[in-house]
């Protein structure tokens, strides 16, 4: 979507005071009526699964030529391997047939400018501490191979042998892979 077309969708929830969420129903009521059953079970096609940041910037399928169907999505901040990333891969191979696994952080990624101060000043605020961590980073190379170590020595997975980290540069699109040692 073009930055005027997402401008201009804006303009359009706020001009007639619906919600963002009620722009988004209305959007699935026109996709549903053209919806066809496309036939296929929760596995997915090429038996990977995806791990990357919940960045709005990374059209992930459009970036990697993946279909529907062909790829487990797993998206969270910063793309990191927490122990729900490892629920999910976990769920993903031995229930759904998933072998490989790709790993994708980016580059000007938002944990990059946050601390665990975040979550400190989260629990002043509310009066809990939350238990999970941030998880933020300074270099994001590094942070890839600590994810990637992260699922090699999962006691949980399967298939650990074909796991691989790239950053996603935002501003060029391109992956670079980065070397697990």
């Amino acid at each position: 979507m073009s930055t005027s077309a997402h401008t201009s969708h804006a303009a359009d929830a706020i001009a007639s005071d619906r919600t963002v969420t009620d722009r988004l129903v209305e959007a699935n009521g026109r996709y549903a009526a053209a919806f066809t059953d496309p036939g296929m079970d929760a596995r997915p096609v090429l038996n990977v699964a995806v791990v990357a940041c919940m960045d709005a910037r990374l059209d992930l399928h459009r970036a990697l030529g993946l279909e529907l169907g062909d790829c487990h999505t797993i998206r969270n901040a910063g793309g990191v391997v927490t122990d729900d990333v490892i629920r999910s891969l976990t769920i993903s191979q031995r229930a759904l047939g998933t072998r490989s696994v790709v790993l994708i952080h980016h580059t000007g990624c938002g944990l990059e400018s946050l601390t665990e101060d975040f979550r400190h000043e989260l629990e002043m605020e509310v009066g809990q501490r939350p238990s999970w961590a941030v998880e933020a980073f300074r270099d994001v190379e590094q942070d890839v191979r600590q994810s990637m170590q992260r699922v090699r020595t999962s006691p949980f997975l399967l298939h650990t042998h074909d796991v691989r980290g790239f950053v996603f540069d935002v501003t060029t699109g391109l992956l670079r892979e980065i070397d697990p040692a």
